[in-house]
């Protein structure tokens, strides 16, 4: 292979830290996939950290085909707009789970008014001069509602953060 395609500085252009990062690791993939022996990795490796110039590099990788790997951002920026997009609604999900977990617990874990409160509530609303509905407040109890709805919510963004994380994988793959 010519070097074409691989971005790294043409000819004698001087090359950046990353850059020989990025040759790292193309070697590292090299020798996983048994294309380069241990004895190839060590020189080559040697001989990436020590260039200066992207012809140099280039020149180090000239007989293995270029791979992509896990970690390599898409070639195509329509791709790269979907993975950061994905990812983006990950965290968002991640987010709001944690936020109906955290709600769907308080309200399993709450025990609702003690019974003096619930009569300061009722003497309060009285003093306004506003209705006191039969029932009010709530007596206390398990908030069903409260912690059912929230907590349903919360397990479907989970299954939907794996579906996301799933589909980054798959995506990863076809680059």
């Amino acid at each position: 292979m010519d070097g074409a395609g691989r971005d790294y500085p043409p000819g004698d252009l001087r090359v950046s830290d990353a850059d020989r990062d990025r040759a790292l690791g193309e070697l590292s993939r090299a020798f996983q996939a048994g294309r380069i022996t241990a004895g190839e990795l060590d020189e080559r490796s040697g001989r990436a950290l020590d260039a200066r110039t992207g012809k140099e590099l280039i020149a180090l990788l000239a007989d293995l085909p270029q791979e992509r790997g896990p970690g390599a951002p898409p070639s195509d920026p329509q791709q790269a707009r979907r993975v950061l997009a994905t990812r983006v609604a990950v965290g968002a999900c991640a987010a709001a789970a944690f936020v109906f977990a955290f709600a769907a617990a308080t309200a399993a874990l709450s025990q609702g008014p003690s019974p003096q409160q619930r009569e300061l509530m009722r003497e309060m609303m009285a003093r306004q001069g506003m209705p006191v509905p039969p029932g009010f407040p709530p007596s206390p109890g398990f908030n069903w509602a409260g912690t059912i709805a929230p907590g349903t919510v919360a397990v479907l963004l989970v299954v939907a953060i794996i579906y996301l994380r799933v589909r980054l994988v798959r995506a990863g793959r076809r680059v």
